[in-house]
């Protein structure tokens, strides 16, 4: 589902879209009406965020948890506080009081339903998607949230029977037709392609996101006929919908203030860290670079768990304020703890504990390919100072056509809608990329993906040693693997290692100059 941005309390939390109407929000008889008081706490909360404690901010909230009542429609605002600050469990046990609030809502039920699959609990998701009236079970949202979770567990053939269900009962929800795109390969002639093309006067009468979400599925579709042109035309349509204004100087600045504080010996001022696990495995790259592939491979060891992009490291690091590098000696100059760095590291492996259960927490590795870690990797391997980095690296005219084509919803990636804007983003990456390898060259794995792709079998190997796990079978045949995926990636996750994707950008090539204009300027 595409994340919505909206603001409660000050604070940043998402809102999943269900397809949910006004008129049919209410499928129980309704009860008397909770009256929803803002959290008592709250002006503690917001005192708490203002000096970056986070621990306290927890401790405010399951305060609240064990004090407040069962239901009521505070709650959504309590469980947007928590996943902020990275408290699953407290986030979740929220929106299920958010959910039993009378009058029984779907789209409240829905929030709960998805907030569960979003954190990697997907029987339980259905569980509850179970619980619903028989009468609603066809609603084209509850259809939804079935088909991405069969998506996520890679059963394709059953999302696909969804996501037909839903196109034909919301034809003109874009977000059902991505869902389809995403699971199934269109072959000229194709009836679905052909419901699509007939679509496209009405779509463009839909709101942008429905626009964006329909017409990267229309894309999706004629790709698969090797109708490049009018695919990328189709593309160009999507993008032009979700394209929105974004902070550039002031990631630029971000980016040169990290190459020029981040030394060696700026990173000595910082107090050495007592926390010397070596549990989490960093995939990093740009997105399409391959860092889902290696992540997979990763995951297929019997020692390792799938963490995808978790960006839980973030939210740990919250007393370091701005994440500069004054932000950090600030807070090391103010905690009263002993171990300041060592307590960043230990809530981040809480949570991951929180997230990912006792396989992790019993010693499990787990790999954490959380985009832009990049910008924090002075942090996060000061504060976990055994910890080790997979760095992918593609060819960049493949990797810019490869996230032009991909649909990564709003807000997520501001910089994917243009292909000038992705060079830029690029651009900064090599920067910081130079940097890292340059301040940490034993701890950084530099891995080529096409090198990958081609001679799998040493480079798994490599792989497998820089993180110091012995080689076993299971890894070279990763697309065996049976977990769950969330990312852009998932279907190609489910194949045999190829090298089909080298070259992509060759496709597309007369589209690419605004790309190579940016990215190469003269």
């Amino acid at each position: 589902m595409i994340s919505r941005r909206r603001v409660a309390t000050g604070f940043v939390y998402y809102l999943h879209p269900c397809g949910v109407t006004r008129d049919d929000r209410r499928f129980l008889e309704p009860a008397a009406t909770l009256q929803s008081a803002p959290p008592p706490r709250l002006r503690q909360v917001i005192e708490a965020f203002q000096r970056f404690d986070r621990r306290r901010v927890a401790a405010l909230i399951a305060e609240e948890l064990n004090e407040g009542p069962p239901a009521g429609d505070h709650w959504r605002n309590v469980e947007a506080v928590a996943i902020r600050i990275g408290e699953i469990d407290l986030g979740l046990e929220a929106a299920r009081r958010y959910s039993l609030t009378e009058p029984r809502m779907l789209d409240r039920v829905l929030h709960y339903c998805s907030a569960l699959a979003a954190r990697g609990r997907l029987d339980a998701s259905l569980r509850e998607a179970d619980l619903l009236p028989a009468t609603i079970q066809q609603h084209p949202a509850v259809l939804n949230l079935r088909g991405s979770i069969a998506t996520q567990m890679g059963d394709f053939t059953q999302a696909t029977e969804f996501a037909r269900q839903t196109t034909t009962l919301m034809p003109q929800e874009g977000l059902y037709w991505h869902a389809l795109s995403t699971v199934h390969k269109f072959t000229p002639g194709d009836g679905d392609l052909a419901r699509m093309e007939a679509l496209v006067p009405e779509m463009q009468r839909a709101p942008a996101g429905s626009q964006g979400a329909f017409f990267y599925a229309l894309g999706k579709a004629r790709h698969d006929c090797g109708d490049y042109d009018r695919a990328f035309a189709a593309y160009d349509e999507g993008a032009s919908k979700m394209r929105a204004p974004f902070e550039v100087g002031a990631m630029e600045q971000f980016v040169r203030n990290e190459i020029r504080d981040f030394t060696p010996e700026n990173l000595a001022r910082l107090a050495p860290s007592g926390c010397n696990s070596d549990r989490v495995i960093f995939v990093t790259g740009l997105p399409r670079s391959g860092t889902t592939l290696v992540e997979q491979i990763l995951a297929s060891h019997s020692a390792v768990t799938g963490g995808e992009e978790v960006n839980l490291f973030c939210t740990a690091l919250i007393p370091a304020g701005d994440f500069s590098l004054r932000g950090g000696l600030d807070y090391q100059a103010r905690t009263a703890d002993a171990d300041p760095w060592g307590d960043i590291g230990r809530d981040y492996l809480a949570m991951l504990d929180q997230r990912f259960g006792r396989r992790v927490g019993n010693g499990g590795r787990i790999v954490d390919k959380t985009l832009n870690h990049s910008r924090f990797l002075g942090f996060i391997l000061h504060a976990l100072p055994n910890a080790k980095v997979i760095w992918l690296r593609r060819d960049p005219e493949d990797t810019a056509i490869s996230c032009y084509r991909s649909f990564f919803g709003t807000g997520t990636i501001p910089w994917c809608w243009s292909l000038a804007d992705i060079a830029w983003h690029f651009r900064l990456e090599d920067a910081l990329y130079a940097h890292w390898t340059r301040v940490y060259p034993d701890r950084i794995l530099t891995v080529p993906y096409e090198t990958l792709v081609a001679e799998p079998q040493p480079w798994i190997t490599k792989i497998l040693a820089h993180v110091g796990l012995d080689p076993e079978s299971a890894t070279f045949t990763p697309h065996l693997q049976k977990r769950a995926v969330q990312t852009v990636s998932v279907a190609q996750v489910r194949e045999p290692i190829t090298t089909s994707s080298v070259g992509a950008a060759g496709k597309y090539r007369a589209h690419l100059q605004p790309f190579r204009d940016a990215y190469s300027p003269t």
